[in-house]
């Protein structure tokens, strides 16, 4: 969607544009009715994928070696719950 917010209104609600400019929506900036600027993201060139990666491997870094998700410790030795 197409936004346009003359200078005053865009330095109030900067926050707020760049944050509707990241999802997608044009933000035009105009000085007497007239559009002088845009505001747009900046282009990322990290694939979805490899930042999820990314973020997987962070966890990781706070898990203890060794540590398993097999939640063993939660039944007894007849697998029913402790």
């Amino acid at each position: 969607m197409k936004i346009l917010v003359n200078v005053t209104e865009a330095a109030t609600r900067l926050e707020e544009l760049i944050e509707l400019s990241l999802r997608g929506d044009e933000i035009v900036i105009c000085r007497d009715e007239r559009p002088v600027a845009m505001l747009t993201p900046i282009a990322r060139n990290i694939d979805p994928f490899h930042e999820f990666l990314a973020l997987a491997e962070e966890g990781r870094k706070n898990v203890p070696s060794g540590t398993t998700s097999d939640h063993s410790d939660f039944y007894d030795e007849h697998g029913l719950p402790k």
